[in-house]
């Protein structure tokens, strides 16, 4: 390989160090006009009245509209539509962040004003605000129960795995929320455009489901709008399908008004209105045989949605295919339960519906490992898949498998006999601080998965310019990630070119088909796929002419270090694009790469879940002061099997990233409420990883087992980077303490309470 697996420098890099690069609030058309939201405000009650008239005395509102101002569905969600866009007067207000009416006005400032003018009845009903609380069904928060999904696996026989243990741990857990803390809040631009094309600037992670919202809601046809990706400050799931609501909001505005629209939520409106992870509560009971082997898990998770469903029947889905880790399970009862109740709804965080149970099944196998005398790493290698082996889902994996591996580099990278020996040396000689070590060995399933093979699809379209110079249109965005150099170097290594000379452009839904959402760590592998694929083609094309050109064999033909190499003769890239230019050669394709099919029993949650699978492994050590509960990330290990390389730098940073977003939800990051309201709904009073907070050293490797089906093997790392590190970290805090942690994320008088017998006051 000539570029793949090399340190690139970042292609949108300078652009966003000068700061010339164009975010949604960068956006700025003549005439415009500026949007504010009116929110409920109250967490469960009906609606009574609507009154807008005070809000049109003041001078600059131009517009107020209502439900009464959609002109086609008033209704929002991917899987069941039973979000309101603006409440209807007689409905239902479901949480605080409910949106009543919108304001069109000629300055942010009037707007904000003017949306304390619109006046609004609502008699309040009881809210549920806990998921024991809406098990009860005693008040019905969404549909015909609080109870909305439910998914399962069914394999094996549970009762005679736990008739034939030696062992049997039962534990229960919980997870709070967390928040995405993304720098750039969400935002949205719209404005028509002299062809009477309605243009959407927004922050996103799919323009495509912004795309086909907001026609919705306007009741016009999809090539009516462009939906334009805006540069975007972070994502991480959270931009996933809620733009939809935030886009849909000046879309609606610019209809009514026929000018352009702006509107960028302050910090206070995305915390209160939009997405989080899901609180969850989970039971389970794992059989063990006495030499560490696990026979089976049996496990009930409950997922806190909030007032709507999202994409949480999703979420659930990986939930439950990752229920029992990285681990040989041949007996499996899972249940997951979605659970509505009167608070922000939950949808897409990285990791997905994974990281609440990675968090359980990983503490049951320390405390398995403790109780059976084994050593949490040992017992995780015992486990472990393998080639050969299946899932807890019963998906036979037959080629990269480097789960093995991965646990096995970072057992020597760490000396980890040796650091054992320190902590354990620093222990006795500490009375009020003490160290932890704590595993996690996780897996993640690439792709949407069986039930998204539908969106399981991406498009790229590739353009070689007569000067050599290079574009590239991707489905997939880039939001921070690094896609943009991910695609540029491949279609480097392919076509030879510099990655200096390649520009990836922001997708525009009126250009390229829809290519699924960003999320899945599905980006190199399916974008990759049709970049790949594209440039390909390109290169095959200009090869046909170039041996007839030349009179040389095919193979005679390289393409490497910006020059084409064509028998005895060395010619720049640019040099062949404008030869291959004035002789009418085709340089401009399209890729285009959709899932394999899997097959997969929804029904009994047994089958091929995903088309292939990441592994990755994390030692963490963490000092705890036992006085004041303070817990402190010392040195990371991690290892993640990605299959190849892609883009070295890119690749080591996610890592870096995902493990300290980790730390943040394993003892940092907690929303906390009163009755139905956020009160953290700011980044004083919300508190997130700072540069000061971050350990003293993460050390980073890779296991390259290469799939098949990847680009040049690759799989993809952006949501495992995450996945691994809270596990981690809580079991180090627990061997540190030496009493398990069952909930997360761990505050500092959690540790008091812990060390005092469940009284902070002592």
């Amino acid at each position: 390989m000539k570029v793949i697996g090399k340190k690139v420098q970042r292609i949108d890099g300078l652009q966003k160090a000068y700061g010339s690069a164009k975010y949604a609030s960068d956006y700025y058309f003549h005439n415009m006009l500026y949007a504010s939201v009116v929110y409920a405000n109250v967490p469960h009650g009906i609606l009574k009245s609507i009154d807008t008239s005070k809000a049109y005395e003041l001078p600059g509102v131009v517009y107020v509209a209502t439900y009464k101002d959609v002109p086609g569905s008033n209704k929002f969600g991917h899987i069941i539509k039973d979000m309101n866009f603006l409440v209807p007067v007689g409905d239902k207000i479901r949480f605080e962040g409910d949106v009543i009416a919108l304001i069109a006005a000629e300055s942010k400032e009037i707007a904000e004003q003017a949306a304390k003018l619109v006046e609004f009845e609502i008699e309040e009903l009881p809210p549920v605000l806990t998921i024991d609380d809406a098990i009860k069904d005693q008040v019905i928060v969404n549909g015909s129960s609080n109870i909305g999904f439910h998914r399962k696996i069914r394999r094996g026989d549970i009762n005679e795995a736990f008739s034939n243990a030696d062992l049997v741990i039962e534990m229960e857990f919980e997870t709070g929320y967390q928040e995405h803390a993304y720098l750039e809040p969400q935002g949205a631009v719209a404005y028509y455009t002299p062809d009477n094309i309605l243009e959407i600037y927004v922050s996103a992670q799919c323009p495509f489901y912004v795309h086909e919202d907001v026609a919705n809601i306007l009741n016009i046809p999809l090539n009516k709008i462009n939906v334009i990706q805006t540069e975007t400050g972070g994502g991480f799931g959270g931009k996933e399908d809620v733009p939809s609501y935030i886009a849909s909001k000046p879309a609606l505005l610019s209809y009514l008004t026929r000018r352009p629209v702006k509107l960028i939520y302050t910090r206070e409106m995305d915390i209160k209105e939009t997405s989080k992870r899901h609180p969850s509560k989970s039971y389970y009971k794992v059989a063990f045989k006495k030499d560490g082997t696990i026979l089976g898990v049996k496990s009930s998770t409950y997922l806190d949605m909030g007032a709507y469903s999202t994409l949480s029947p999703i979420v659930m889905y990986r939930t439950t295919v990752h229920s029992c880790s990285t681990y040989k399970v041949p007996n499996v009862h899972v249940d997951v339960y979605g659970v509505y109740t009167n608070k922000v709804p939950c949808g897409a965080f990285r990791g997905f519906g994974s990281p609440q149970v990675l968090f359980a099944m990983e503490s049951v196998i320390d405390e398995a490992a403790k109780k059976l005398g084994i050593d949490p790493y040992e017992i995780r290698l015992k486990n472990t898949l393998d080639i050969g082996d299946e899932t807890a889902t019963g998906h036979k994996l037959t080629q990269s498998v480097g789960a093995k591996k991965t646990l096995q580099k970072v057992f020597t990278m760490s000396n980890y006999s040796e650091l054992k020996r320190k902590v354990e040396e620093f222990n006795k000689n500490n009375k009020y601080k003490k160290r932890g070590l704590g595993w996690s060995h996780i897996f993640y399933g690439v792709s949407l998965g069986s039930g998204g093979q539908h969106l399981d699809g991406a498009s790229a379209e590739v353009l070689v310019h007569p000067d050599g110079t290079i574009n590239i249109m991707i489905g997939n965005t880039e939001m921070g990630q690094g896609a943009k150099t991910t695609m540029a170097i491949i279609a480097s290594e392919i076509l030879g070119q510099h990655v200096d000379k390649i520009t990836v452009l922001q997708p525009q839904t009126l250009v390229i088909q829809d290519s699924g959402p960003t999320v899945a760590s599905r980006t190199t592998f399916f974008s990759g796929n049709a970049v790949k694929i594209a440039t390909e083609k390109i290169r095959n094309n200009i090869i046909e002419f170039l041996t007839d050109f030349y009179g040389v064999g095919k193979t005679e033909i390289k393409f490497a270090d910006g020059k084409v190499y064509i028998r005895d003769k060395i010619i720049s890239f640019d040099e062949v694009a404008e030869l291959c230019n004035k002789h009418n050669v085709k340089l401009s394709e399209v890729g285009w790469y959709k899932s394999p099919k899997l097959h997969f029993d929804q029904e009994n949650g047994v089958g091929e879940a995903y088309i292939t699978y990441t592994f990755s492994t994390q030692l963490s050590l963490v000092e705890v002061d036992l006085l004041t509960g303070k817990i402190d990330l010392k040195e990371a290990w991690v290892c993640h099997d990605i299959g190849k390389v892609i883009n070295y730098d890119g690749a080591v940073g996610q890592v870096h990233g995902g493990v300290i977003q980790g730390m943040g939800y394993a003892i940092m990051e907690e929303i906390k409420q009163e009755n139905g309201k956020i009160l953290t709904d700011n980044f004083n009073n919300y508190i997130i990883p700072s540069i000061k907070d971050i350990p003293e050293k993460i050390h980073v490797d890779f296991v390259e087992d290469e799939f098949s089906e990847g680009p040049f093997g690759a799989k993809g790392l952006g949501e495992p980077s995450l996945m691994s590190s809270p596990p981690s970290i809580a079991n180090a805090v627990s061997n540190a303490i030496n009493k398990r942690i069952n909930r997360i994320p761990i505050s500092m008088e959690d540790i008091i309470k812990i060390q005092t017998g469940g009284k902070s006051d002592e």
